[in-house]
């Protein structure tokens, strides 16, 4: 991970796990629908911010990825918030195509327990 240009305001206000990272459920701005959840770190965060290009920290890649950068199936950031406790991230993006690397449109259509 690198060194961040994040807004210290921004900065003081994130409760990060002991690696450094925040979760972001990622949700569709228009229709609430949750796509994915992933990780952010300071660097991510700024990135996102600054670009309005959904990026994210990859904890098994170890590396920065850009949503969509390979795949075509890019996420374009309409608002960024924090919970209440300052742990959480909630991205809500514009989609196009999938957002889940197995092709699905969200990474829980799969998933369904119940």
């Amino acid at each position: 991970m690198s060194v961040t240009s994040l807004d210290p305001a921004i900065a003081a206000r994130l409760k990060r796990t002991p690696d450094g990272l925040v979760p972001a459920v990622v949700q569709q701005h228009d229709t609430g629908e949750v796509l994915m959840l992933a990780w952010m770190d300071d660097e991510a965060l700024h990135r996102t911010l600054t670009t309005r290009a959904a990026t994210y920290w990859s904890r098994s890649r170890g590396e920065y990825w850009v949503k969509g950068a390979t795949s075509g199936h890019t996420q374009r950031v309409v608002s960024v918030a924090l919970d209440c406790d300052g742990d959480t991230l909630l991205v809500r993006v514009d989609q196009e195509g999938a957002a889940c690397h197995t092709g699905d449109r969200t990474c829980f259509d799969a998933g369904r327990l119940l």
